[in-house]
């Protein structure tokens, strides 16, 4: 009787398309469809295809049983440790996927049969089928990484793991059997992108499939236990729709960037950890025309562009002999012959940001990158650190110049106490007045009072014109004065 049991479940698991059931822990979503342009909006949706639809029927199937069920990702949970704990996880990665399956398909159905749980077939299928993922995939925190409200996992050794939800951060129940059990999820992790870490090699920074990014510290440097950092990525890509929705930025400011964007004035976005720098510069590439020629550069590639002509590189760590590294300033430079109209740079943090600029001020006019800095000016004295490590003996005054003529908007966004995030400031780089470089700002978030509920303020126009909007009629892109009036907030 088990054996059927088990045969029908791994029917219903195939799908002849090869596409997976989704995962009963995650919330529904619907399948993602193509970017559609402008020109299609006025075509007719087309079908679906019968193994989308019978994904979004088992995205229904789950929303009504967690609906009416909460109590099962309690049970999951518990029969998740139960297997950590009782299961030789060695031997287990030595077994084929069918075996796996086969045996963890079989202790699910005792598991739910001994606990008197209510589920029928289709039910207990999920159930199943999400344990199964966790013990394929990245054991104990796959299931926080299908939670599509967790943006960060916290790993502090094998014992304890936290979250980001919302901008808060809280404790987990997830944890690992013992430390050997955390380096093998991690030796997965960074295989998968060709890395390493041991004890010659400590940190590395990594990447999962859908993007996210992975930085793994180990002992000795980590004195209690391997720590791991996931900053998640998620599947749809936040537009500026989503982000004027929350409450991050306003149309206005929107309409500025756009028109920036489009008439190729170079930008830096700038902003502390954790406060929303790639998904800006992610929302911004998509204002880039599609018949421009775009090449990304990262230590791990995050960035998700929607253009179609992308080239993507990446830095390479050393070989444990101390050879083969590449690095980003190496990168931008090779980049130049690469033909691109724009350069993206994911992070500038060292020397690599002189060649950034020089790209700027050499005919890739609407190249962006990001920076850490608390303010626009805080990120102009960073970048002319950072140019100075280069060792290229420019004199300070020389390279400001570089900078006012190489940079010309600066979008400054900051995470507030309440998990928000906003963007606190757009100003514009307007030249050198003897030393110093000049600056405007534009836009301007104005804090204004807090509560239980956050903190409140309003987003306001200086009225200062930018002075590159007479730039901008060259490629026929005009803004309302109406834009920048102070009379009101946007």
């Amino acid at each position: 009787m088990v054996e059927a049991t088990i045969v029908q479940l791994l029917a219903f698991r195939a799908d002849p398309a090869g596409d997976l059931i989704m995962s009963f822990f995650s919330n529904p979503r619907p399948p993602r469809e193509p970017r559609r342009g402008a020109n299609d909006l006025l075509a007719p949706e087309r079908e679906v295809p019968a193994p989308q639809r019978r994904v979004i029927d088992a995205n229904f199937v789950y929303q009504e049983l967690i609906d009416k069920r909460p109590a099962l990702i309690d049970e999951k949970l518990k029969l998740h440790t139960k297997i950590i704990e009782e299961f030789n996880l060695t031997y287990l990665e030595r077994l084929s996927r069918d075996d796996l399956i086969r045996e963890i398909r079989t202790y699910v159905l005792e598991y739910v049969r001994a606990e008197r749980i209510s589920l029928n077939q289709k039910e207990l299928d999920i159930f199943a089928n999400e344990i199964v993922d966790e013990m394929i995939g990245f054991g104990p925190i796959e299931p926080l990484l299908k939670d599509p409200t967790v943006n960060d996992i916290l790993i502090n050794t094998h014992k304890t793991c936290y979250v980001e939800r919302f901008g808060k951060l809280e404790r987990t129940r997830v944890h690992f059997k013992d430390e050997a059990h955390l380096l093998r999820i991690i030796n997965k992790i960074v295989a998968g992108v060709g890395r390493r870490v041991d004890e010659s090699s400590p940190m590395v920074d990594a990447r999962l499939p859908d993007g996210s990014r992975v930085n793994v510290a180990i002992r000795p440097i980590s004195i209690d236990g391997p720590m791991v950092s996931i900053r998640k990525f998620s599947e749809k890509p936040f537009s500026v729709d989503k982000l004027i929705e929350v409450g991050s930025i306003r149309p206005k400011m929107v309409d500025l960037l756009h028109a920036a964007v489009g008439g190729k004035i170079s930008i830096v976005i700038s902003g502390g950890t954790g406060s929303g720098k790639t998904t800006m510069l992610n929302c911004l590439s998509n204002f880039i025309p599609s018949n421009e020629r775009l090449i990304t550069i990262e230590d791990a590639a995050e960035l998700q562009l929607q253009q179609p002509h992308v080239g993507r590189l990446e830095t390479r760590p050393a070989t444990p002999e101390g050879r083969g590294e590449v690095r980003q300033r190496e990168l931008v430079k090779n980049s130049l012959r690469m033909r691109p109209d724009r350069i993206i740079v994911g992070e500038c943090r060292g020397e690599e940001a002189f060649d950034m600029l020089q790209a700027m001020n050499t005919g890739h006019e609407g190249s962006m990158t990001t920076v850490h800095a608390n303010s626009p000016r805080d990120a102009l004295k960073r970048l002319e650190q950072m140019v100075a490590m280069a060792d290229i003996g420019m004199s300070p005054t020389s390279i400001r110049s570089t900078m006012a003529s190489a940079i010309r908007l600066i979008v400054q966004l900051q995470r507030l106490p309440d998990g928000k995030r906003v963007v606190t400031s757009i100003a514009e780089i307007t030249g050198m007045e003897g030393e110093v470089i000049q600056m405007q700002e534009i836009y301007r978030f104005i804090k204004e009072r807090s509560d239980e509920y956050g903190i409140h303020g309003t987003f306001r126009a200086t009225g200062v014109r930018p002075n590159f909007l007479q730039e901008l009629k060259a490629y026929g892109i005009e803004l309302p004065g109406g834009h920048f009036e102070t009379s009101q907030p946007l």
